[in-house]
């Protein structure tokens, strides 16, 4: 983990969701213009039980209960971003941001730009995102692809509790508008150790999170946890897979993952969101670009199908998402091609 670290003190275990939680909680302690808002955030606590306790802690100021309107809610945040305060605005699942894409793409984005720079927008935008929880139609979204071509938005997507902890404290302080990405199957599922201490991650810079010779592999989220466990299945086999937890989506740390292709000389990128028009085609095209003549096999995606949405029944859920065995097959393939 790369890390700028103040007041650091050992370490603990936690979930991906108690690392949001105990940052978020702590962002609240440290800093007066901090204050969160979003539909159930208050007296339930969040859905996901986030923000249990808050309201009595902090009181309705800075916890503050939003009806169900998404516009509102972002439209809101970004107005007290402008007036020196800094929101974290929390929209309940992604699948609901639609109707605040244009306070999102039209307004916060372009604040700096179109005051010359006379205003900010100092807020955070945070969502959970992603299938693998029988969440069906409206619960199973990735979104990262339909912000990614905002230029003056920051979209993060870290994977692991530590990862969690640095890169939310450093969208905290972010002079910009940041959409913070939590898959939702990584909540309980994952746990790892917590610095701790206040620190942050620098924005823009992935992590090695397994280092290999004969293929790279490019992920984040959810996917990121099946592609160690796929490269740790296939190091018994002899074949050295390096696995790039991508972290940052907008910024794309570019140096890492160029680095990474000439070394192994062969690319797979794996994400859950659809194929067509995905992070992975970006990544692609920059490669390609770049690094064309470094390349001893075509680069490959494995993504999500291009079809609407993610099916309740567990077979199309299933036939929706990467599996891991999927992901051994493929790595396999690059590395003997």
């Amino acid at each position: 983990m790369t890390a700028t670290t103040q007041q650091q003190t050992g370490t603990t275990v936690m979930t991906n969701v108690e690392a949001v939680r105990t940052t978020l909680h702590d962002a609240l302690v440290r800093d007066d213009r901090v204050l969160i808002m979003g539909e159930d955030v208050g007296a339930r606590g969040n859905v996901f039980l986030i923000t249990k306790g808050f309201l009595e802690e902090f009181g309705p100021q800075r916890i503050i209960d939003t009806p169900l309107a998404e516009a509102s809610i972002v439209g809101v945040a970004i107005g007290m971003a402008m007036e020196g305060l800094r929101p974290i605005a929390e929209i309940q699942f992604a699948d609901f941001i639609y109707p605040a894409f244009n306070q999102i793409v039209g307004e916060a984005a372009k604040t700096r730009y179109r005051s010359n720079g006379d205003y900010t927008c100092p807020m955070v935008i945070r969502t959970p995102y992603g299938g693998g929880v029988r969440g069906a139609l409206s619960h199973s979204v990735s979104i990262e692809a339909l912000f990614y071509h905002v230029p003056g938005l920051t979209i993060l997507a870290p994977s692991t509790p530590a990862d969690i902890k640095g890169l939310l404290n450093a969208a905290i302080e972010c002079p910009d508008p940041v959409l913070f990405l939590e898959h939702k199957k990584t909540y309980r599922s994952v746990k790892g150790e917590v610095p701790g201490g206040y620190y942050t991650i620098p924005i823009g810079k992935a992590d090695v999170k397994k280092a290999g010779t004969d293929v790279t592999v490019v992920s984040y989220g959810y996917n990121l946890h099946q592609a160690l466990a796929a490269a740790n299945r296939l190091q018994s086999d002899g074949v050295s897979v390096e696995v790039i937890d991508l972290r940052s989506i907008r910024p794309m740390d570019k140096t890492t993952i160029l680095d990474s292709v000439r070394k192994t000389r062969k690319l797979l990128i794996i994400h859950e969101d659809n194929k067509f028009g995905g992070i992975g085609a970006e990544i692609s095209a920059m490669v390609a670009e770049e690094a064309l003549f470094d390349l001893d096999a075509p680069i490959r995606r494995l993504a999500g199908p291009d079809v609407p949405a993610m099916g309740y029944a567990l077979p199309l859920e299933e036939e929706f998402l990467i599996s891991t065995d999927e992901m051994v097959h493929a790595m396999r393939d690059m590395a003997t091609f």
